[in-house]
């Protein structure tokens, strides 16, 4: 496996636990707030490279595109999911989660015209059923009560936010040709704070820091450097080197990282339906990855 494919799985391992933490802190913390503090949190350590001298070579296309990827990556994702999973059960969620990979590939024929072959058809593939398979168990084991009534409408906001991640994947991919990823991360984030400061400041004035756990505090602070900073970054770096419709089956580590976050530290304990939806995944991944070549940054 490349280097620039396991960039690609970190990001997607970080993102994945990023939605059991969410969780837990929509429990105490309103969404648009905690969506407002991650904005708040990554823009004052990525603050020092909105230099004006850098945002002059920014050319008008790639305004446009940084304000999109941080409408449907930033903005967007984040409300939807964060919404999503507050409203339906996690298994659905997870079931929903687990298309991004044909979401994309999908968007990249659209747009990227990149027509995926047998190889990246068949790694797709591998990525879906594993995903499938250990959501379904846990609801033929019966791990989550509700999962058979969730809310139409949660399931409806995360499949809005599998849309939004697969078009970030694909704007992303076009970004990175030009733009270092670092500062990618610094101008949509900075989109993303304007956009949800209307939001979060409305949330803001009905708000109780004192019934906040110094515990949850300290998870809105890695949630923001976490998903703001290191994932973003990391995703980034990969993906200009990894075609947009294989980059998509790397997505589909995100919800199977949700259920381990669920068995290491939610105390849920494995079942041979996970080794199975893990070996399918790793599998779609080395396929991937053995298929993935390096695409040269384009000259500045």
């Amino acid at each position: 496996m490349n280097r620039y494919a396991l960039l690609l799985i970190t990001s997607m391992l970080l993102v994945g636990s990023n939605v059991g933490i969410g969780k837990s802190i929509v429990a105490f913390v309103p969404v648009p707030l905690f969506a407002l503090l991650r904005f708040v949190i990554a823009m004052a350590v990525l603050w020092p490279l909105l230099r004006v001298s850098k945002l002059r070579r920014v050319n008008r296309d790639e305004w446009i595109g940084l304000f999109l990827q941080a409408l449907f990556g930033t903005f967007g994702f984040t409300l939807l999911m964060l919404n999503g999973v507050a409203r339906t059960s996690a298994v659905a969620a997870g079931v929903i989660t687990s298309t991004i990979p044909a979401v994309v590939a999908l968007l990249s024929w659209l747009i990227l015209k990149e027509r995926p072959d047998g190889r990246a058809l068949a790694s797709i593939v591998l990525a879906i059923v594993g995903v499938v398979v250990i959501n379904v168990a846990h609801v033929e084991a019966g791990a989550y009560a509700t999962a058979a009534t969730g809310s139409l409408a949660g399931n409806f906001m995360v499949l809005g936010a599998v849309c939004c991640e697969s078009l970030y994947i694909i704007l992303s991919r076009r970004l990175t040709q030009t733009l270092a990823p670092i500062d990618i991360c610094a101008y949509t984030h900075l989109f993303g704070l304007l956009l949800m400061l209307p939001l979060g400041a409305g949330a803001l004035a009905h708000f109780d820091y004192r019934a906040v756990p110094s515990s949850v505090w300290m998870l809105v602070l890695w949630y923001g450097l976490s998903a703001s900073i290191f994932s973003f970054w990391l995703w980034m770096k990969g993906i200009r080197h990894v075609p947009g419709g294989l980059a998509g089956v790397f997505s589909a580590v995100l919800p199977v990282a949700a259920a381990l976050y669920g068995i290491v530290f939610l105390g849920e304990r494995p079942t041979l339906a996970h080794g199975i939806a893990l070996a399918c995944v790793i599998a779609g991944i080395g396929l991937a990855s053995l298929k993935a070549r390096r695409v040269p940054p384009a000259a500045s």
